[in-house]
């Protein structure tokens, strides 16, 4: 199973990767890194963009899901049944926002060790044969800092860009809002990031730059979709 999921994510990307590498002028692996990044966005657009639209209707419709929790909290069969019978007014699935990020899942794992393999130069018999072998790879990012090692300057910076996204997308508080929901955004809101920069300060500073550029990606999504509401919303 492994060996399938390597030769049809892994390998690919890490491919993609090299390829990226050897034409850009100057051979930064860290601009490799970027455009790969930015290319596996484009292609699962769609996807999160599916997955951000729920989440902001999910967040409109919370002030009357918070509502209804409050009129049933002392009768959880019929608080349920309100709740899926508002779901059903506004046709909207609870779960699609979460089912999309399900099928991306495994396109990140497989993009975790193509950066690994392509920052190590664990090349040998991984590469198609139109592909260059481009020898020793230079791990520094516009001669700043290298990609091979920990940088506690990215992870913080993915930690960051992490909490606005978080941000972007929590629900605002309402009267009324049920408090154990208000405690898990809470959670959410400042233990994920936190958490981002403990993993990221141990993980090699390219990965690191992946997950500062892909999350400045969905940042970037998640205000269009703002602003297009702002946009259509009736004067």
């Amino acid at each position: 199973m492994f060996q399938f999921f390597h030769v049809i994510l892994t390998r690919p990307f890490l491919n993609i990767l090299i390829w990226f590498y050897e034409i850009i002028p100057g051979h930064d692996m860290g601009l490799a890194i970027i455009a790969l990044t930015l290319v596996t966005r484009l292609l699962l657009f769609p996807s999160f963009q599916k997955s951000l639209r729920a989440q902001k209707d999910l967040q409109k419709l919370q002030p009357k899901l918070d509502e209804i929790k409050q009129k049933y909290k002392d009768n959880k069969e019929a608080q349920t049944k309100a709740i899926m019978e508002v779901y059903k007014e506004h046709k909207i699935n609870p779960l699609s926002s979460c089912l999309p990020l399900l099928i991306q899942l495994p396109i990140l794992i497989a993009l975790y060790g193509a950066f690994n393999s392509g920052l190590g130069g664990r090349l040998a018999g991984e590469l198609y044969s139109f592909i260059p072998d481009p020898g020793k790879i230079n791990d520094t990012f516009l001669g700043l800092f290298r990609l091979s090692v920990p940088n506690i300057t990215l992870a913080i910076l993915a930690g960051v860009f992490q909490f606005v996204q978080s941000k972007m997308i929590t629900p605002k508080k309402t009267p009324g809002a049920d408090k154990t929901a208000g405690i898990m955004n809470a959670q959410i809101l400042y233990f994920m990031p936190l958490f981002t920069v403990l993993i990221a300060w141990r993980l090699p500073a390219g990965l690191s730059l992946y997950w500062v550029v892909t999350t400045l990606f969905a940042i970037g999504q998640q205000y269009y979709i703002i602003r297009r509401d702002k946009a259509l919303k009736p004067a």
